[in-house]
């Protein structure tokens, strides 16, 4: 069963969805607080993204490609 939690982020709630002991953050909550579209794109630009998006792929997709994302981070 999933479950709910809330965090406070620069005055902004955020939903963080608890399930099967996983946590996912809500992007939509993230994209209200923010300038839509831009926040993504912006927010996809930033190295630590890159780098964490990076680690959870290569922890959740057995097939990952270690050659393409080092281009990609480049």
């Amino acid at each position: 069963m999933s479950k709910n939690k809330k965090i406070n982020v620069e005055g902004k709630e955020i939903t963080i969805i608890l399930d099967n002991e996983k946590e996912y953050i809500s992007l939509t909550d993230m994209l209200k607080a923010k300038d839509g579209d831009f926040f993504i794109s912006d927010w996809l630009r930033n190295r630590n993204t890159i780098e964490y998006l990076g680690i959870w792929d290569s922890v959740y997709n057995p097939d990952f490609n270690y050659g393409e994302f080092a281009i990609i981070k480049m």
